[in-house]
């Protein structure tokens, strides 16, 4: 489990994470959201030891991150996928990441094949793309065969194909009781990749739980509804305040929050309608996101602030 503790850091007078709290537990993806200049990227460096906090702390299985004798035996990490030696091979960065963690070279031949690099393992890493770029980070990652993975925008630069390998990737590593913690800016991504969510803004956290608390409550549940008899619906569901719909193609329904569908079934049954249509939509993932942070948002399109 990952603990972050009322974490401050301040870099002179920008205050980039402010007393930011959160658990991120074992056996889930969790998934990091935030706008551009959030905190998420402070956030990752000060758990892994790369920042120092000005106060509070962030801590694994209850110590620091430097207090493990074997590091890349119990956190992976990715967080600059260009960090790297440019005149190197790939698999020779991965064999000096080896040997500098006590790690045998057979297992580099291993994160080759499962990451899909054999094919360029002896090129120079200055001419990687992204997308091979972000192969190798994880690559790296896995090395010690870590309990903890922790990634910061894994998926930028792939294709589809690599995006899905990274979804199933962590999601099978917190099948097997492990622990992720992921970026991303992709809301789609995230929605079928995590199982839990910690959401912040200014450096502070603003929601966290599980992902069906933020897109399946009934604050984030609307229920369409239609039938040959709008007026009657409209009637027998008034105290619901229904608003009223017309599609592109014509047709006539009214949108309801605050009830299930079940019941909403219920009342116009008792009321002798007939139904053509009864839908429950939630709220997708980027449209919770966008609610929550909007007042979080540091640079905004078309140059307002």
């Amino acid at each position: 489990m990952i603990t972050v503790d009322n974490l401050t850091k301040r870099y002179g007078s920008k205050v980039a994470t402010n007393q930011l709290t959160f658990q991120v537990p074992s056996g889930m993806v969790t998934g990091f959201l935030g706008p551009n200049g959030s905190g998420k990227s402070t956030t990752m460096r000060c758990i892994l030891g790369l920042d120092r906090p000005t106060s509070g702390q962030a801590l694994i299985d209850g110590q620091p991150f430097s207090a493990f004798p074997s590091p890349l035996a119990k956190v992976g990490a990715l967080l600059d996928a260009k960090a790297f030696h440019p005149r190197r091979t790939a698999r020779n960065h991965l064999r000096v990441v080896a040997a500098s963690n006590g790690i045998p070279t057979s297992r580099v031949d291993e994160v080759i094949e499962e990451t899909g690099l054999g094919h360029v393992a002896k090129k120079k890493l200055k001419g990687f793309s992204l997308g091979m770029s972000q192969r190798l980070g994880i690559a790296t990652a896995l090395l010690g065969r870590p309990e903890i993975l922790i990634f910061d925008e894994p998926v930028n630069g792939l294709d589809p194909d690599g995006v899905r390998w990274v979804r199933d990737l962590v999601k099978r590593h917190a099948e097997i009781g492990g622990t992720v913690l992921i970026s991303s800016h992709l809301m789609s991504e995230m929605a079928m990749t995590a199982t839990n969510l910690v959401v912040i803004g200014h450096g502070r956290c603003i929601a966290s739980g599980p992902i069906e608390q933020f897109t399946q409550t009934a604050q984030h549940t609307t229920v369409r509804v239609a039938g040959p008899d709008m007026q009657g619906i409209f009637t027998a569901l008034g105290q619901l305040e229904p608003r009223y719909e017309r599609a592109k193609n014509g047709s006539e329904s009214f949108l309801i929050r605050g009830a299930s569908a079940a019941e909403i079934g219920h009342a116009l049954h008792e009321a002798g309608l007939e139904i053509h249509e009864l839908t429950t939509i939630h709220s997708s993932l980027e449209d919770v996101f966008m609610e929550l942070t909007q007042s979080s948002v540091e640079f905004r399109s078309g140059g307002q602030r």
